[in-house]
Protein backbone atom coordinates (compact mmCIF):
# COMPACT_ATOMS: atom_id res chain seq x y z
CA UNK A 1 0.00 0.00 0.00
CA UNK A 2 0.82 3.44 -0.68
CA UNK A 3 1.99 5.77 2.57
CA UNK A 4 1.79 9.28 2.74
CA UNK A 5 2.48 12.30 5.24
CA UNK A 6 -0.09 14.55 6.13
CA UNK A 7 0.12 17.21 8.87
CA UNK A 8 3.38 15.36 10.19
CA UNK A 9 1.37 11.89 10.51
CA UNK A 10 2.30 9.03 8.35
CA UNK A 11 -0.44 7.36 6.38
CA UNK A 12 -1.51 4.16 4.56
CA UNK A 13 -4.16 5.04 1.60
CA UNK A 14 -6.84 2.33 0.73
CA UNK A 15 -6.76 0.15 -2.05
CA UNK A 16 -9.51 -0.01 -4.58
CA UNK A 17 -10.69 -3.32 -6.78
CA UNK A 18 -13.41 -3.10 -9.63
CA UNK A 19 -15.04 -6.27 -9.07
CA UNK A 20 -17.75 -5.62 -11.47
CA UNK A 21 -19.13 -3.65 -14.02
CA UNK A 22 -22.74 -3.45 -15.63
CA UNK A 23 -21.92 -2.28 -18.88
CA UNK A 24 -23.81 0.60 -20.80
CA UNK A 25 -26.06 -1.43 -22.59
CA UNK A 26 -28.76 -1.35 -20.63
CA UNK A 27 -28.33 2.41 -20.12
CA UNK A 28 -28.89 3.02 -23.49
CA UNK A 29 -31.38 0.82 -24.37
CA UNK A 30 -33.37 2.35 -21.12
CA UNK A 31 -32.92 6.05 -22.97
CA UNK A 32 -33.97 4.71 -26.46
CA UNK A 33 -37.41 2.96 -24.95
CA UNK A 34 -37.87 6.45 -23.71
CA UNK A 35 -37.48 7.69 -27.63
CA UNK A 36 -38.01 4.57 -29.51
CA UNK A 37 -35.07 5.57 -31.22
CA UNK A 38 -33.35 2.53 -31.37
CA UNK A 39 -32.63 2.68 -35.24
CA UNK A 40 -30.67 5.93 -34.60
CA UNK A 41 -28.02 3.87 -32.69
CA UNK A 42 -24.69 3.42 -33.63
CA UNK A 43 -24.64 0.12 -32.14
CA UNK A 44 -25.94 -2.74 -34.04
CA UNK A 45 -26.77 -5.07 -31.08
CA UNK A 46 -29.01 -1.92 -29.64
CA UNK A 47 -30.92 -1.28 -33.06
CA UNK A 48 -32.26 -5.03 -32.94
CA UNK A 49 -32.73 -5.38 -29.66
CA UNK A 50 -36.55 -5.23 -29.62
CA UNK A 51 -36.28 -8.03 -32.45
CA UNK A 52 -33.09 -10.39 -31.75
CA UNK A 53 -31.90 -9.27 -28.24
CA UNK A 54 -28.09 -9.89 -27.97
CA UNK A 55 -27.45 -9.43 -24.39
CA UNK A 56 -23.77 -10.50 -24.06
CA UNK A 57 -23.35 -7.72 -27.21
CA UNK A 58 -25.92 -4.90 -25.43
CA UNK A 59 -23.31 -5.30 -22.39
CA UNK A 60 -20.35 -5.14 -23.87
CA UNK A 61 -20.48 -1.90 -25.52
CA UNK A 62 -18.08 0.70 -25.05
CA UNK A 63 -19.75 4.04 -26.51
CA UNK A 64 -23.07 5.58 -26.76
CA UNK A 65 -23.71 8.76 -28.44
CA UNK A 66 -27.31 9.05 -27.19
CA UNK A 67 -25.79 8.15 -23.29
CA UNK A 68 -23.35 11.11 -23.76
CA UNK A 69 -25.47 13.46 -25.38
CA UNK A 70 -28.28 12.87 -22.61
CA UNK A 71 -25.74 13.24 -20.11
CA UNK A 72 -23.86 16.72 -20.89
CA UNK A 73 -25.93 18.22 -23.19
CA UNK A 74 -30.33 17.71 -21.92
CA UNK A 75 -28.18 16.70 -18.43
CA UNK A 76 -30.80 13.37 -17.90
CA UNK A 77 -29.27 11.86 -15.77
CA UNK A 78 -31.90 9.47 -14.64
CA UNK A 79 -30.95 6.87 -17.42
CA UNK A 80 -27.41 6.90 -16.10
CA UNK A 81 -28.71 5.10 -13.20
CA UNK A 82 -29.33 1.95 -14.37
CA UNK A 83 -25.30 1.25 -15.37
CA UNK A 84 -23.44 0.05 -11.68
CA UNK A 85 -20.16 -0.26 -10.59
CA UNK A 86 -18.90 -2.69 -7.08
CA UNK A 87 -15.70 -2.03 -5.87
CA UNK A 88 -13.81 -3.81 -3.08
CA UNK A 89 -12.67 -1.40 -0.50
CA UNK A 90 -9.41 -2.07 1.62
CA UNK A 91 -7.81 -0.26 4.35
CA UNK A 92 -9.65 2.70 4.13
CA UNK A 93 -10.45 4.16 7.96
CA UNK A 94 -13.83 4.33 9.83
CA UNK A 95 -13.29 7.88 10.06
CA UNK A 96 -14.01 8.30 6.14
CA UNK A 97 -17.12 4.98 6.41
CA UNK A 98 -18.84 8.28 8.57
CA UNK A 99 -18.61 10.27 5.71
CA UNK A 100 -18.71 7.65 2.86
CA UNK A 101 -22.09 6.67 4.17
CA UNK A 102 -23.79 10.07 3.94
CA UNK A 103 -24.10 9.06 0.35
CA UNK A 104 -27.38 7.58 0.40
CA UNK A 105 -27.99 5.79 -2.90
CA UNK A 106 -25.17 2.93 -2.60
CA UNK A 107 -25.64 -0.09 -1.45
CA UNK A 108 -22.60 -0.60 1.33
CA UNK A 109 -21.29 -3.89 2.99
CA UNK A 110 -19.13 -3.33 5.94
CA UNK A 111 -16.85 -5.60 7.64
CA UNK A 112 -18.35 -5.64 11.21
CA UNK A 113 -16.03 -4.56 14.13
CA UNK A 114 -17.28 -6.13 16.62
CA UNK A 115 -17.89 -9.61 14.95
CA UNK A 116 -14.36 -9.32 14.08
CA UNK A 117 -12.23 -7.73 16.45
CA UNK A 118 -11.78 -10.92 18.31
CA UNK A 119 -7.87 -10.79 18.18
CA UNK A 120 -7.64 -7.50 20.08
CA UNK A 121 -9.74 -8.63 23.04
CA UNK A 122 -7.15 -12.04 23.34
CA UNK A 123 -4.19 -9.65 23.05
CA UNK A 124 -5.30 -7.78 26.03
CA UNK A 125 -6.02 -11.25 27.60
CA UNK A 126 -3.04 -12.43 27.26
CA UNK A 127 -1.50 -9.34 27.89
CA UNK A 128 -2.45 -9.88 31.78
CA UNK A 129 0.03 -12.99 31.83
CA UNK A 130 3.12 -10.87 31.39
CA UNK A 131 4.62 -8.75 33.65
CA UNK A 132 5.00 -5.88 31.00
CA UNK A 133 1.39 -6.11 29.89
CA UNK A 134 1.31 -2.97 27.88
CA UNK A 135 4.99 -3.79 26.08
CA UNK A 136 3.25 -7.21 25.06
CA UNK A 137 0.03 -5.54 23.75
CA UNK A 138 1.76 -2.83 22.10
CA UNK A 139 4.03 -5.48 20.01
CA UNK A 140 1.15 -7.35 19.02
CA UNK A 141 -1.13 -5.04 18.26
CA UNK A 142 1.33 -3.71 15.56
CA UNK A 143 1.42 -6.83 13.72
CA UNK A 144 -2.10 -7.04 13.56
CA UNK A 145 -2.01 -3.97 11.37
CA UNK A 146 -5.29 -2.58 12.24
CA UNK A 147 -4.92 1.21 11.73
CA UNK A 148 -4.64 3.44 8.24
CA UNK A 149 -1.85 5.49 10.26
CA UNK A 150 1.57 3.69 10.23
CA UNK A 151 3.78 6.00 12.15
CA UNK A 152 4.85 4.17 14.72
CA UNK A 153 5.18 6.85 17.25
CA UNK A 154 1.62 7.85 17.44
CA UNK A 155 1.04 4.54 17.15
CA UNK A 156 2.18 3.74 20.78
CA UNK A 157 -0.21 6.96 21.36
CA UNK A 158 -3.00 5.08 20.28
CA UNK A 159 -2.56 2.05 21.12
CA UNK A 160 -1.64 3.06 24.73
CA UNK A 161 -5.12 4.55 24.77
CA UNK A 162 -7.06 1.03 23.61
CA UNK A 163 -4.97 -0.64 26.46
CA UNK A 164 -5.82 1.82 29.12
CA UNK A 165 -9.95 1.63 28.23
CA UNK A 166 -9.45 -2.17 28.38
CA UNK A 167 -7.94 -2.06 31.55
CA UNK A 168 -10.38 0.79 32.98
CA UNK A 169 -13.13 -1.93 31.90
CA UNK A 170 -10.81 -4.79 33.76
CA UNK A 171 -10.44 -3.82 37.05
CA UNK A 172 -14.75 -2.74 37.13
CA UNK A 173 -15.60 -5.63 35.77
CA UNK A 174 -14.86 -9.14 37.80
CA UNK A 175 -16.84 -10.62 34.77
CA UNK A 176 -13.96 -9.04 32.10
CA UNK A 177 -12.76 -12.96 31.04
CA UNK A 178 -16.21 -14.52 30.86
CA UNK A 179 -17.47 -11.71 28.64
CA UNK A 180 -14.12 -11.49 26.53
CA UNK A 181 -13.47 -15.15 26.04
CA UNK A 182 -15.25 -18.01 25.17
CA UNK A 183 -16.51 -20.36 27.85
CA UNK A 184 -14.31 -23.37 26.10
CA UNK A 185 -11.31 -21.71 25.95
CA UNK A 186 -11.23 -20.26 29.66
CA UNK A 187 -9.36 -23.52 30.75
CA UNK A 188 -6.54 -22.13 28.74
CA UNK A 189 -5.81 -18.45 30.77
CA UNK A 190 -4.48 -20.64 33.64
CA UNK A 191 -3.13 -23.63 31.54
CA UNK A 192 -0.61 -21.26 29.92
CA UNK A 193 -0.48 -18.61 33.19
CA UNK A 194 2.53 -15.93 32.98
CA UNK A 195 3.00 -17.17 29.18
CA UNK A 196 1.29 -14.31 26.75
CA UNK A 197 2.73 -15.54 23.54
CA UNK A 198 1.14 -19.11 24.46
CA UNK A 199 -1.60 -18.23 25.30
CA UNK A 200 -2.43 -15.47 22.54
CA UNK A 201 -1.70 -18.40 19.83
CA UNK A 202 -4.15 -20.87 21.85
CA UNK A 203 -7.27 -17.88 21.66
CA UNK A 204 -6.73 -17.15 18.64
CA UNK A 205 -6.67 -21.14 17.82
CA UNK A 206 -9.85 -21.47 19.82
CA UNK A 207 -13.41 -21.23 19.58
CA UNK A 208 -14.66 -17.04 19.41
CA UNK A 209 -17.16 -15.78 21.62
CA UNK A 210 -20.07 -15.14 19.90
CA UNK A 211 -20.97 -11.28 19.83
CA UNK A 212 -17.66 -10.50 22.00
CA UNK A 213 -17.04 -7.29 20.41
CA UNK A 214 -20.79 -5.68 21.87
CA UNK A 215 -18.95 -4.56 25.24
CA UNK A 216 -15.45 -3.70 23.99
CA UNK A 217 -16.13 -1.40 20.68
CA UNK A 218 -16.16 1.19 22.51
CA UNK A 219 -11.80 0.82 22.12
CA UNK A 220 -12.22 2.03 18.62
CA UNK A 221 -10.84 5.38 17.22
CA UNK A 222 -11.46 6.88 13.76
CA UNK A 223 -8.10 5.44 12.48
CA UNK A 224 -9.09 1.93 12.52
CA UNK A 225 -8.98 0.35 8.98
CA UNK A 226 -12.32 -1.06 7.26
CA UNK A 227 -13.15 -2.72 4.51
CA UNK A 228 -16.35 -2.66 2.56
CA UNK A 229 -18.02 -3.88 -0.86
CA UNK A 230 -19.93 -0.49 -2.28
CA UNK A 231 -22.07 -0.47 -5.67
CA UNK A 232 -22.86 2.82 -7.41
CA UNK A 233 -24.99 3.83 -9.80
CA UNK A 234 -22.93 5.94 -11.64
CA UNK A 235 -25.24 8.82 -11.44
CA UNK A 236 -24.56 8.54 -7.90
CA UNK A 237 -20.99 7.88 -8.84
CA UNK A 238 -21.01 11.66 -10.34
CA UNK A 239 -22.00 13.03 -7.38
CA UNK A 240 -19.24 10.91 -5.20
CA UNK A 241 -16.68 12.20 -7.11
CA UNK A 242 -17.87 15.95 -7.45
CA UNK A 243 -17.85 16.01 -3.86
CA UNK A 244 -14.84 13.80 -2.75
CA UNK A 245 -12.59 13.98 -5.35
CA UNK A 246 -12.07 17.18 -4.50
CA UNK A 247 -9.51 19.98 -2.67
CA UNK A 248 -12.71 20.68 -0.53
CA UNK A 249 -12.70 16.99 0.58
CA UNK A 250 -11.10 15.49 3.93
CA UNK A 251 -8.12 14.12 2.53
CA UNK A 252 -8.69 10.70 3.62
CA UNK A 253 -12.52 10.37 1.35
CA UNK A 254 -10.60 12.30 -1.41
CA UNK A 255 -7.71 9.39 -1.18
CA UNK A 256 -10.58 6.92 -1.67
CA UNK A 257 -12.73 8.49 -4.39
CA UNK A 258 -8.82 8.73 -6.41
CA UNK A 259 -8.90 5.35 -6.02
CA UNK A 260 -12.48 4.57 -6.83
CA UNK A 261 -12.15 6.69 -10.05
CA UNK A 262 -8.49 4.99 -11.03
CA UNK A 263 -10.57 1.49 -11.91
CA UNK A 264 -13.60 3.53 -12.70
CA UNK A 265 -12.89 2.19 -16.72
CA UNK A 266 -13.10 5.14 -18.87
CA UNK A 267 -16.44 4.69 -20.62
CA UNK A 268 -18.28 5.29 -17.45
CA UNK A 269 -15.95 8.56 -16.46
CA UNK A 270 -17.05 9.50 -19.82
CA UNK A 271 -20.20 10.18 -18.85
CA UNK A 272 -19.65 11.76 -15.08
CA UNK A 273 -16.41 13.62 -15.32
CA UNK A 274 -16.16 16.85 -17.31
CA UNK A 275 -12.45 15.70 -17.81
CA UNK A 276 -13.14 13.03 -19.81
CA UNK A 277 -15.61 14.40 -22.06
Amino acid sequence: MQKIEMYHIEYEKPTVTLLQESGLGVAEIAARTCYDSFDNSENECIKKAMTSMDTEAINAIDNSELLSNLAWVHHHHSIIEHATLSFLVQGTSRGVLQEHARHRLQAISVRSTRYTMSSVINAFTASLQSENGFDFFLKTLLLLDLFVITDEAYLQIEIRAIYDKFMFQYQRNRDFLEEAVAKSSLPLIEQHKNNPEALFKALEEGKKKRNVGDGFKHIVSDNWKVDMVITFNIRSLKNYFDLRDSGAAWFQIRWLAEKMKEVTPTKYLKLIDKNYK
